[in-house]
């Protein structure tokens, strides 16, 4: 795995684990590795990934691919790990040096952070509390679509929880800023940690209560009205939004 989240993959099957897939000998990763550093691991496996340097040489039969194109084929026990990985990668790159002094930061060995060994400031790893709902006004659902998307698709909406403001509020706010509207109703659904890079996705469902819809234009550039026969391309199927939006088709 390199620095950007990049997978390394023999014939497609992500290379982190323990007994490496693919390989005949752990030797056969590129030389310029860091870790391994300690994923999980149930009772009878444990998982480990490496750090590869970016523009490292790979052995024939290797290549890195990003997870999110192979997300979609993955076990969701699988996808999990790879997720956890990618985090734990990150972590430890963005967390070398001391981010009070500038020190060079050591691991702690009896949880997951890093101690400056100079003024003793720890760090953990980052996430990013996001919401996401969805809207429905009777029987039809809002779904709306981000410039980033692909080609046809439409989502839930969804943003970053901001400082000093709860899950609630985060969840008014982003649907106000970003379609003009007004909800009620709002109810806790699931939750998913989604390593893109580092985020906590909280999902919630609510009703329509007032307001015309008005995009924001930049986090959102279309957004409509759907019935059950009706409706676009839709996310992944792995995604908490695809997972809401099923629960609403099978109502």
């Amino acid at each position: 795995m390199d620095a950007d989240g990049n997978i390394l993959c023999s014939n497609h099957f992500p290379v982190i684990k323990e007994e490496f897939p693919g390989l005949e000998y752990t030797s056969d990763l590129p030389l310029n590795v860091t870790g391994p550093l300690f994923v999980g691991g149930t009772s009878d496996l444990n998982w480990w990934v490496y750090q590869i340097e970016n523009g490292s040489s790979l052995s024939p039969g290797l290549e890195l691919i990003s997870l999110r194109t192979i997300a979609g084929s993955l076990p969701f026990d699988l996808l999990a790990i790879l997720g956890r990985a990618i985090q734990l990668v990150r972590f430890d790159t963005t967390t070398a040096f001391c981010g009070r002094c500038g020190e060079r930061n050591t691991m702690k060995e009896d949880e997951l952070a890093k101690r400056c060994p100079a003024c003793g400031l720890l760090t953990f790893p980052r996430l990013s509390p996001a919401i996401i709902v969805r809207i429905t006004d009777e029987d039809r659902i809002l779904l709306a679509r981000s410039p980033q998307f692909l080609q046809g698709m439409y989502s839930l909406i969804a943003g970053f929880v901001e400082p000093g403001e709860s899950l609630e509020a985060g969840v008014h706010r982003e649907v106000f800023e970003e379609v003009g509207l007004r909800i009620s109703d709002l109810k806790y659904y699931n939750s998913q940690p989604w390593p893109f890079p580092d985020s906590l996705m909280v999902g919630y469902v609510a009703r329509y209560l007032s307001g015309e819809i008005r995009c924001d234009g930049v986090e959102i550039e279309d957004a409509q009205w759907f019935s059950r026969d009706s409706m676009p391309e839709l996310p992944g199927k792995l995604s908490i939004a695809r997972a809401l939006i099923e629960d609403y088709l099978s109502s």
